[in-house]
């Protein structure tokens, strides 16, 4: 069993709902992304998205150029002190840069348990998630609610560990509130699948994920710490006052 599997069922048999940050490799560096890792951990994280840098706003990481060797090195210098589920998520190019082959192996190695390709349609995802599966790893997908009822069938077939709903059509960011979308999507979703449904994009404060709660199995916050991280750049506490934004999120929510 995955150790993401295993995740969702502890919290199903707890009657939590499941808090998944998001951060990026190397922003604003490799050494504090460990430290964030280890510290979101201890702060409840149940499971972590480490993005690969692609663009703005993790200009930093793009400039020290880091690249997926970066996310595995991080994941595996932190794997001793950390058990949670580590999701890699990245566009497809940096791992075509990798080596779709070896790429697998060298991150089930690093500790990684997931990947999460965001521009990989399901169409042209089946070797790669083949491949994924070889050596142990879940396949994460993203589904939207413009997703059809056809396609949505497929990405569930070929998913594995948890569904990533995206609350709202559009780009990623912040928003003022949640939309009966990403509700009227989780529904959609366990219609024709049981893994768990995890809702992200937009998601900023304790009272969206305690609305998330209600009707997903795990809020999914990434801008809002990826914002946090960039307003404290410069403070030599920010591991520290990252960790207790994390613990504001959830700490009223999963009482």
């Amino acid at each position: 069993m995955s150790r993401i599997r295993e995740k969702f069922g502890e919290l199903k048999r707890s009657g939590l709902g499941g808090f998944i940050p998001f951060i990026t490799v190397g922003d604003p560096d490799l050494a504090t992304t460990e430290r964030l890792l280890i510290e979101l951990a201890k702060a409840g994280a149940d499971i972590i998205e480490l993005g690969v840098p692609f663009s703005d706003p993790v200009a930093d990481a793009l400039r020290n150029g880091v690249i997926a060797h970066d996310a595995l090195m991080c994941a595996r210098n932190v794997r001793p002190h950390i058990d949670v589920p580590i999701v890699l998520f990245s566009y497809f190019n940096p791992l075509l840069q990798f080596g779709p082959e070896p790429f697998a192996p060298a991150a089930r190695q690093a500790g990684i348990d997931a990947v999460l390709v965001t521009d990989l349609i399901p169409e042209e995802a089946e070797s790669w998630t083949q491949n994924l599966l070889r050596h142990e790893l879940d396949p994460i997908f993203l589904v939207a609610p413009t997703t059809s009822d056809k396609r949505l069938a497929r990405i569930t077939q070929q998913a594995r560990g948890f569904i990533y709903a995206v609350s709202r059509a559009g780009v990623t960011g912040e928003r003022d509130e949640m939309t009966r979308d990403a509700e009227a999507l989780a529904k959609r979703v366990r219609l024709v699948s049981d893994l768990p449904v995890a809702v992200g994009f937009g998601i900023s404060t304790a009272e969206q994920v305690r609305q998330v709660w209600r009707f997903a199995d795990a809020a999914i916050v990434g801008s809002a710490i990826v914002r946090e991280i960039e307003n404290l750049r410069d403070s030599p506490d920010l591991v520290k006052r990252v960790g207790e934004f994390a613990r504001s999120l959830i700490s009223v929510s999963n009482a």
